[in-house]
Formats: C-alpha cells, structure tokens, sequence
C-alpha cells in the first residue's frame, strides 16, 4: 500500500519539536540560575506550546475512555469558574476559591494534562509504528522478490557507490567462481533479513507497548473520570512500567549487531528510560507538584524513545526515492547537460543565429497552422450557417408582402364574382365564399375550354388560381422564415459544439492530472480500494489475535492488537472527511471506537468490518467495478 505523504512532514515536524525541546532543556538545565521560578514558568510555558502545537497536527484514534471524558478540558472549566464568579457574591467567591475546591479544580486540570500526555503518547507511537511498518513492508516486498531482482536492487537501486562496488564484486565472482549470481543473490538476502530481523522486533516491540497503553487507558478510564484523584496516581505508575517493560525490550537492539552487517555508522546510545521514584510509586495520595513532575518524565521518556527509534529506523530504512532510481535521473541529467551544450552552441552567446532562425520558423509554421486549420474552417463554418440568417435582414420574404398578395387576390375573386353572379358583394366578403364561385365556374367552364379560353371566363379563373397559389407558396415561405430564426440559437450552439468538447476534455485531463490521488484519503478509485484494503487489515489483525489468544501467546496476542489499533487509527484518518461530507462519519466513528475495544468480543468485531465493507459509502466498491 502506498505510504501516505502527509505523513513523512508529519515525521519531520515531530523531529524538529522533539529536538528543540531536548535543545532548550539542556540550554535551561546548563544555566546557574535554572531553578528560578521566572524560567521554569518560561520552561513550562514552551513545553505546553510544543504539545499543544503536536496534538493539533493531525486527527487520531481517540481514546477508549467513556462520553464524560470532555468535562476535563481545562479550558472549559477555568471559564466556567470565571463566569460563574463574576456572578456570585464575595462571600459566594469566597467559597468558590476555597481551598478544598481549588484542590479539586487543581486535580481536574492535572487530569485533562495526563489526558493530553495519553494522546501525545498514542500519537507518537502511530507515527513511529508507522514509520516502522512502511520501512518493513519495502524490505518484505524485495524478500519475496526473484534473485535476479535482488541482484539487481544490490547493483543498480543502492547509489553510485554501491553501483561500482557491486559490479567489481560481480566480475571478480564471475572470474573466479563462476557463481556470481547466485553469491550475489545471497548477499542480498542477508542485507534484506538483517533489515527485517530489527525492523519486525521494533514492529513487535512498539506494537505491544501500544496496546498495552491502550488496554490500560480503557482499565481506568471510568475511574478516571468519576474520580481522577484516587486514579490518576495508579494509571501514572503502570505508564512508567510500561515504559520500563519497553526498555528491556528493545534497549538491547543496539548490541545486536553481527561483524558482518552490512549497516552503515555506529549504532545508537542505549536506550534507558527515567524512572519515577520509589517514593511516589509507594505513596496513595499524591501532591500537585508530584503529578506534574510524573508527566514530565513521562514525557522526557517519549522524547527518548522517538529519539532512538528515529536513529535506529535511519539506520535500516528502505532507500530514499533518489538513491532508488539514481539511475534514471543521472541519464536525465546527462541528457539535460547535453541538451544544454547543444544549445549553448547554437545561441547568440557563441556567435550564432540559428536558434533565433528556428524561433521565427516555428512562429510562422505555427500561425500558418492556425489560420490554414483552425480560423479559416471555423470562419467557412460561420458564414455556411449564418449566411441565411444575413439575408433575410435584407426582405427574402416579409409579411407585407403576402398582404399585399392577399389583398391583390381578395380583389379579383370580388370582380370575378360579381361580373359572375351579376350582383354586388360587400368588401368584406368572405374569400372562401367567392372561391367556391369561381370554382363552380372554373367546372363549367372546362366543359368547352377552346371556346371558353377564347371567349369565356377560363383564362380569368384560371389567373385567380395562379395568385391563390402565388398566396400559398409565400405563406409557407413566411412560416419557414420564422422558423429559422427561432432555431438561430440552435445553429449557434451547433456550432460552438466541437470548441465545447474540446474544452471540456482538456478540462478533464488537467483534472486528472491534479488530482491524480492514490492515497486512502483520495478520492478516486484507487483511493477507494486503499480504504477498502486498510479494513481488510484490520480484520487480518483480529483473526491473528484471537488465533494467539487461543494458543495462550498472550504477547503475540497483544502485538496483533496493536497492529490492529494502528490500522484502525490510518483507517480512522482516511475516512473522515469522505464521511462528514456524506453524513455518516457519526455512525462510522463509533463503528471504528468499537473495534478498538478490548472488551468487545471477536465475532463482534468481525460483524462490524463486515458491516464497515457494506454500508458505509466512502467503503464501498467503485461504481466502475460493480
């Protein structure tokens, strides 16, 4: 899967906090004066601006405590007694800052802190886990690779330094033993499992120690918040075992290595772990200034510990993107350079004009193209369509000129009908009338039509029918006219078609281009299938644990619910936004805060990914594959 890029700022982000912290203890700590009051108030004041820039960074599995955990916001509760003090009377304030209250705002604030430290502590471990993991899964995919491929990572994917030792070490081989490949391939392998062997410790290690954080968290976390007083101390001192669990753990992996290994540099300091004293360990009621100095050597032992998973992880990390396709970017900067001398001696500067030649000709041959292929067709396009529209301005055929038509045959069927009937008709008679009229007399006439044409009133009829179908043709034309020029606007947009779905697909491509997204936290379909697959591990990781729990591994047990807590906290991360703009993110965060239970039993937890996969729609399948 392919490894977030948020999260690699996110891990130099932590370095940079981690370091300047280390840098202002160390400048307080030198000082003569650094047990004043001003600098340690200056001390404190920094520390909380570094955590509380940290926990703002990013979003992250919450923590397994109950739904009345956020009346321990400090800042909630100081305004809150301010509001309420300015209301109350002085003896009603009096009261309010009695000091058996202040004790008890006191420990309600001291206990929002160990909440911070909690989330500052399951943060780190994500970001360190995560690091680790991306890191393991690189050196895992060149294990399962061929000894061609491994031969090849040896020589052409570890820098120009690697690249020629690896090829004299190839050609002595292929002198000497003839084997070379095969030597080479097992070179590899040993370079790839000793990188396996401290990575999947660390993995084990950090796993662990994550959830037994969290198994703890969820141990006092009613206590916590119905009396954080009696329960703060407790939870205190098992984060300060746990700590020294995790030191006999992983303290020791910077002893481990072979004579032979094929890590670069010395390896880091030992890790070793401040410890709280016997006195507070052994006490039941603990001062102010006790808790705060627990949660500063809480938190000078996280520092510790990034510190020395930073160094160990840099030491077996996979190779950066540059040293990997070194290759391709030397050839591309060789290419760049010759490109660059070729045209240095095609240029003004070495007294030639050529490249100024080819400016003009490419100019040219690109307004020629334009005129030839683009203007004159649209142009010819343009006056085909519109040319019917220009003319009728000029009267092709107009209203006034089917009534002067109209009045003209109106005319001679009132003459013909009166020279007909012998009688006179009104001016406003009916033209369907003298038409019948002069029909019946058209019939008659055809009866003899030599001797009518001649003598009678055939030629007369038959002018009257030629003008009624003169009247016909310009009616139709009319209409036709109005026609076209209620459907001009048709023609236009027919016309500006091809420009539209032109436009529309270099829209498409730049699109594509920018959003080309593949991270869970995308949105297109190989973001979907990311999400998908970070549900399918977290039901991968609750299968393997219940498997250890059934076999009594009770610490294997517990690195696979580790694994699972940060597969659900990636998960947690990647579907957030996709699901507040859905509507759905409520349901779908506590779905994800109950697979991180520990109480919750197994075929619970499989329901729930079952239903993760089903109903929720920033989970489901793409609508392309379906």
């Amino acid at each position: 899967m392919e490894v977030p890029a948020e999260n690699e700022s996110m891990d130099v982000k932590t370095l940079i906090s981690l370091y300047s912290s280390k840098l202002w203890n160390r400048i307080i700590g030198i000082l003569p004066f650094y047990r004043s009051n001003f600098l340690a108030k200056i001390s404190n004041l920094y520390l909380q601006t570094i955590r509380t820039r940290s926990r703002r960074r990013r979003p992250s599995l919450p923590l397994p405590l109950p739904p009345r955990s956020h009346s321990f916001d400090s800042t909630v509760l100081f305004d809150s007694a301010s509001n309420c003090s300015s209301k109350l009377s002085h003896s009603s304030k009096a009261l309010l800052f009695h000091p058996l209250h202040m004790n008890q705002k006191s420990t309600r604030m001291e206990a929002s802190r160990v909440l911070d430290v909690l989330e500052d502590i399951l943060e780190h471990l994500f970001l360190n886990l995560h690091n680790i993991q991306k890191n393991l899964q690189f050196w895992q995919s060149r294990a399962e690779a061929s000894n061609a491929r491994k031969a090849y990572f040896m020589i052409f994917e570890r820098g120009p330094r690697a690249f020629v030792n690896g090829t004299v070490q190839f050609i002595r081989e292929c002198v000497g033993q003839g084997s070379s490949l095969q030597l080479l391939s097992q070179s590899a392998s040993a370079h790839i499992s000793e990188r396996i062997t401290i990575l999947t410790s660390l993995r084990f290690s950090i796993a662990t120690f994550l959830a037994q954080v969290y198994m703890d968290i969820d141990k006092f976390g009613e206590e916590l918040v119905n009396d954080p007083e009696k329960s703060l101390p407790s939870l205190l001192v098992t984060i300060n075992s746990l700590f020294s669990n995790l030191e006999a753990a992983i303290g020791h992996l910077h002893a481990t290595r072979p004579s032979n290994s094929s890590v670069d540099g010395s390896y880091s300091f030992p890790l070793v772990f401040e410890k709280l004293p016997d006195v507070n360990q052994e006490g039941s009621q603990w001062t102010d200034c006790e808790i705060r100095d627990s949660i500063n050597l809480i938190y000078q032992n996280l520092y510790k510990l990034d510190s020395y998973l930073n160094f160990l992880v840099a030491k077996h990390r996979k190779p950066q993107k540059l040293t990997l396709y070194w290759i391709r970017y030397t050839c591309g900067a060789v290419g760049l350079s010759v490109c660059s001398v070729w045209l240095l001696r095609h240029s003004s500067l070495m007294g030639s004009n050529d490249i100024e030649n080819w400016v003009r000709e490419a100019r040219d041959s690109t307004v020629t193209f334009w005129s030839e292929h683009v203007e004159q067709p649209m142009l010819s396009i343009r006056d085909e369509l519109f040319e019917t529209f220009r003319k009728r301005h000029r009267g092709v055929m107009e209203l006034e000129d089917v009534q002067l038509t109209a009045n003209s045959l109106h005319r001679m069927l009132l003459n013909f009908s009166e020279q007909t009937a012998g009688q006179k008709f009104p001016e406003n008679a009916s033209d369907q009338q003298m038409l019948e009229i002069v029909m019946a007399r058209y019939e008659k006439e055809l009866m003899h039509p030599l001797q009518n044409l001649l003598k009678g009133e055939l030629a007369h009829a038959l002018l009257i029918q030629i003008q009624k179908l003169k009247l016909d043709i310009e009616t139709a034309m009319l209409e036709l006219n109005q026609i076209l020029r209620a459907n001009e606007i048709n023609f236009a947009i027919l016309a500006a078609l091809p420009a539209f779905f032109v436009s529309l697909l270099l829209i498409m491509l730049v699109r594509a281009w920018v959003k080309q997204d593949t991270r869970a936290e995308g949105r297109g379909r190989v973001a979907r299938i990311q999400r998908r697959l970070l549900v399918v591990e977290v039901e991968k990781w609750i299968m393997q644990y219940q498997t250890f729990m059934d076999q009594g591994k009770e610490k294997d047990a517990q690195c696979m619910f580790g694994m699972m807590l940060y597969s659900l906290d990636r998960l947690y991360r990647a579907v957030e936004r996709h699901a507040k703009a859905t509507g759905e993110w409520l349901c779908l965060r506590q779905d994800i805060v109950d697979l991180g239970k520990p109480g919750l039993q197994t075929a619970h937890k499989l329901i729930l990914t079952a239903r993760l996969e089903r109903v929720y729609d920033c989970l489901l399948p793409s609508l392309k594959r379906q």
